[in-house]
C-alpha cells in the first residue's frame, strides 16, 4: 500500500474533515509544487509600454484617433468554449482548495501556506467545507457536460463523481473518530515536525513556518478531544484493540524535554550556512514551543485516551456495530472499489481467489518437493533461518540490488516511465511498530519518491518477500503510476494530484504479477513470494466483508489469516488491526487487480499479434487514476482504435504462473 504519510495522509483527511473533494487516495501524498509557480506567476506585474509609447506619441496617435482617421476597432475576445470554461473553474478550485486545506498543500510540495494549521476538525470547518463542495459542484453542473468529450469529460465526470461522494459521506459522523492507531493528527505532527516528511527546513524562513503551524496544534488536539467526547455519547467509538495501540505510540513521542523529542531534530540539524543570531533563536523558540505547547497537548491527548476514552471504547470489532454501520459500510466500499460489488458479493470473490491461489502454491510446493500439508509449508517459510536477514543492513541492500535489475528489464514492458527521481528508506522507528512492512510516498516538490522499507521485528521480514513488494510499492508499481500521474501538466490538478484507490492499489498488485518478465521470481521460494502476497489480498476480501458484514470478530480475522496465508502473527495482527481502522480500503487492491487482468486478457484476445504489452500499460497509466468503470471504457476504446493499427513488433511476455 502506498505510503502512510503521503497517501494515507489523504485517508485520514477524508475520513476526518471531508475534505471538500480533497483527493481521497495513503492513502494519500504528494506532489510538485506547480502551483507555487502559477502563484508566482500571477504576482508578476503587468507588461510596461514600450519605449516609444512612453515618450508621449501614444498620446499623439489618440489625438489622431479622436478626429476619426485612424480609428482601431476594439478586439472581441472570443467566447470560451465550455472546456475552457471547466479548466479555469478546475484550477481555481484547486487553488481555493489548497488555501482551504493548507496541510494538502504541504504533502503535495507547494509550501505557500507552510506556516497555516486550521482547526480542521471543528464544527465550523465541516460546515466551511460542505459549503465549499457545494459551491464548486453547483458551478462545474451549471456548465454542463453536454458537447464534450475525451479527456474533458474524463475531467467533468470525476470531479461531479468525487463532489457527490465527499457530500453523501458527510452522513456518517467520521468526525467522531479522529484517532486511532493508523492515522491520526498527533503522527501527522510528529512527523511533519521531524524533519522527515513534507514539511521543510531548508530556510529560516521554513523553520519560521513550522513554528507559526505548530503553535496551533492545541487547538486540533483539543478539537479532537471534543469531538471523541461526542463519539462517546453517541456510541461511536474506536475497538479498543485499536486505541491500545495508540498509547505506545504516543509514548514513543512525549518526552520531558524538547531535545529529547522527535520536534528538536530540525534544531539538531540547522544548516550550517544559518548566522549565529538565527541559529540561537530559532533553538530558543523551538525549545520554549516543544516544551510549553507541544509536548502538553500531547501528554493531555494521552491522558484523555488513557484515563477517559479507553474505558469507553467497544469491545466489537467492526463497522456493523455501529449506529448506521451497515450503511456506512457499504458506502466506504462503493468508494473504495469504484464498483457497485455487494460486501456479500466481494466475500464470494474473495472466497474463490482463495482456493484458485492455493492450487498455484501446492505447484509451488510440487516443484521444491516439500513433503507436507500447506500449514506446514507456511511455517517452513516463515521458521526456516535460510530465510531471514542477518541484520537491518542486509534488509535495505537487498531491496536496493533490486532497482538495478527491474530497470534493465523495465524497456521490454514499459515505454512511459515517470522523470522523478527514486529513493529507498527505513520506516522512522516512531511509527515502526504498527506500519506495514513498505510503503510508498510519491514524489513533491524537489523532494524524490520514496519506497520505505521497515526494519522492525526483522525476523518477521522474509527474504521471499521483497521482490513483489518492491515491484507494487516501488517500480512499476506506485513509483511508476504516481509519478507520471503527477507529470500529466494537461490534466486538471485534481486529477494529477488526485486519485482512486482501486486503481491505484489495483495497479500496485498489477505490478507484482509483472515479476518474471523483469527478470525477478528466478527462485522459487521468491515466486512462492508473490503468490503468498496475492493470496494475502484475496484474503483481504473475505476478511474486511467478515468483519464490518458479518459479524466476525478481530481475532476470527487472525485467525483466517494464520489458517490460510504465511502471515506471521505480527503481520496478521497488524492487518487485521488495518482494516478495523479503514473498513473497505483495502478491498481496493484485488478488485482494482482483477480489472486491469481482466482488461489485458480482453485486449490480446481481440487484438492477437496486434497486441503490444507496452501499449497497453502506456493506455492504462496515461491519464492518471481514473475509475475502474471509466477505465473499461477507455481500454475498450483503445482496443477497437488498435485493430487498424498495424501490428506491434513481438515482446516476450510471460504468464504470472508457474
Amino acid at each position: 500500500m502506498p505510503s502512510r504519510l503521503a497517501r494515507l495522509f489523504a485517508l485520514f483527511l477524508a475520513a476526518t474533515v471531508t475534505l471538500s473533494m480533497a483527493p481521497h487516495s495513503e492513502a494519500a501524498t504528494k506532489k510538485k509544487a506547480t502551483t507555487s509557480q502559477a502563484q508566482k506567476g500571477k504576482a508578476k506585474a503587468p507588461a510596461k509600454s514600450t519605449g516609444k509609447s512612453s515618450k508621449g506619441k501614444a498620446s499623439t496617435k489618440g489625438k489622431t484617433a479622436s478626429k476619426g482617421k485612424a480609428t482601431a476597432r476594439p478586439v472581441v475576445a472570443k467566447p470560451q468554449t465550455k472546456a475552457q470554461q471547466l479548466n479555469r473553474l478546475y484550477a481555481d478550485y484547486w487553488q481555493a482548495s489548497l488555501k482551504l486545506n493548507p496541510l494538502q498543500a504541504t504533502f503535495q510540495g507547494d509550501h505557500r501556506y507552510d506556516d497555516q494549521l486550521p482547526n480542521f476538525l471543528s464544527p465550523a470547518f465541516r460546515q466551511q467545507s460542505h459549503e465549499f463542495t457545494t459551491q464548486w459542484l453547483g458551478k462545474v453542473e451549471a456548465i454542463g457536460p453536454d458537447g464534450l468529450s475525451g479527456q474533458d469529460l474524463l475531467s467533468y465526470e470525476i470531479f461531479v463523481r468525487d463532489a457527490r461522494s465527499a457530500l453523501a459521506a458527510e452522513r456518517f459522523p467520521t468526525w467522531m473518530l479522529p484517532v486511532n492507531q493508523f492515522y491520526n493528527v498527533a503522527a501527522i505532527a510528529a512527523m511533519l515536525g521531524s524533519g522527515t516528511g513534507a514539511q521543510p527546513f531548508e530556510t529560516v524562513q521554513d523553520y519560521d513556518n513550522w513554528a507559526r503551524r505548530a503553535e496551533q496544534l492545541p487547538v486540533v488536539f483539543d478539537q479532537a478531544i471534543t469531538n471523541m467526547r461526542a463519539g462517546m455519547r453517541a456510541g461511536v467509538v474506536q475497538p479498543r484493540a485499536l486505541m491500545e495501540k495508540v498509547l505506545p505510540q504516543l509514548d514513543a513521542i512525549i518526552k520531558p524535554t524538547a531535545e529529547e523529542t522527535l520536534f528538536w531534530s530540525p534544531v539538531r540539524n540547522l544548516p550550517p550556512s544559518f548566522s549565529e543570531a538565527d541559529r540561537q533563536r530559532i533553538s530558543a523558540d523551538y525549545k520554549r514551543l516543544i516544551e510549553l505547547k507541544v509536548m502538553p497537548s500531547y501528554r493531555a491527548l494521552r491522558g484523555f485516551i488513557a484515563s477517559e476514552y479507553l474505558p469507553a471504547t467497544r469491545a466489537t470489532d467492526g463497522m456493523s456495530a455501529l449506529p448506521d454501520g451497515a450503511a456506512w459500510y457499504a458506502y466506504n466500499v462503493r468508494q473504495s472499489t469504484t464498483s457497485d460489488l455487494t460486501p456479500e458479493q466481494i466475500h464470494q470473490v474473495g472466497l474463490a481467489e482463495v482456493a484458485r491461489i492455493h492450487a498455484q502454491i501446492e505447484a509451488v510446493m510440487k516443484q521444491v518437493k516439500f513433503r507436507g500439508s500447506m500449514q506446514k509449508f507456511f511455517k517452513y517459510m516463515q521458521t526456516d533461518k535460510r530465510f531471514t536477514y542477518p541484520s537491518e543492513d542486509a534488509l535495505l541492500g537487498d531491496y536496493r540490488s533490486l532497482e538495478a535489475r527491474v530497470n534493465a528489464n523495465v524497456p521490454k514492458l514499459f515505454s512511459l516511465t515517470p522523470k522523478a527521481k527514486f529513493e529507498i528508506r527505513p520506516v522512522e522507528a516512531y511509527r515502526a511498530q504498527s506500519a506495514a512492512g513498505g510503503s510508498y510516498m510519491r514524489p513533491g516538490g524537489t523532494r524524490p519518491g520514496i519506497f520505505y522499507v521497515n526494519t522492525y521485528d526483522l525476523p518477521s521480514r522474509k527474504t521471499w518477500d521483497a521482490q513483489d513488494l518492491y515491484l507494487h510499492e516501488a517500480i512499476p508499481g506506485h513509483h511508476y503510476q504516481l509519478g507520471l500521474q503527477q507529470e500529466l501538466g494537461e490534466l486538471p490538478d485534481f486529477r494529477r494530484f488526485g486519485g482512486e484507490t482501486a486503481f491505484i492499489e489495483g495497479w500496485g498488485l498489477y505490478a507484482e504479477s509483472l515479476g518474471r518478465d523483469l527478470g525477478l521470481y528466478e527462485d522459487p521460494y521468491n515466486y512462492f513470494g508473490y503468490l503468498q502476497n496475492e493470496l494475502w489480498r484475496a484474503i483481504r476480501l473475505v476478511v474486511d466483508t467478515g468483519l464490518h458484514a458479518k459479524g466476525w470478530s478481530r481475532q476470527q480475522v487472525i485467525d483466517y489469516m494464520l489458517d490460510n496465508s504465511a502471515a506471521s502473527q505480527t503481520d496478521a495482527v497488524a492487518e487485521a488491526e488495518r482494516y478495523m481502522a479503514i473498513p473497505g480500503q483495502a478491498l481496493a487492491y484485488k478488485v482494482g487487480e482483477l480489472k486491469i487482468m481482466q482488461l489485458r486478457q480482453q485486449a490480446q484476445a481481440t487484438l492477437g499479434p496486434r497486441f503490444d504489452i507496452r501499449a497497453f500499460h502506456a493506455e492504462v497509466l496515461k491519464d492518471g487514476s481514473v475509475p475502474l468503470d471509466i477505465l473499461q471504457e477507455k481500454i475498450e476504446r483503445w482496443i477497437a482504435a488498435q485493430q487498424g493499427a498495424p501490428a506491434a513488433a513481438p515482446t516476450p511476455a510471460t504468464a504470472a504462473g508457474p
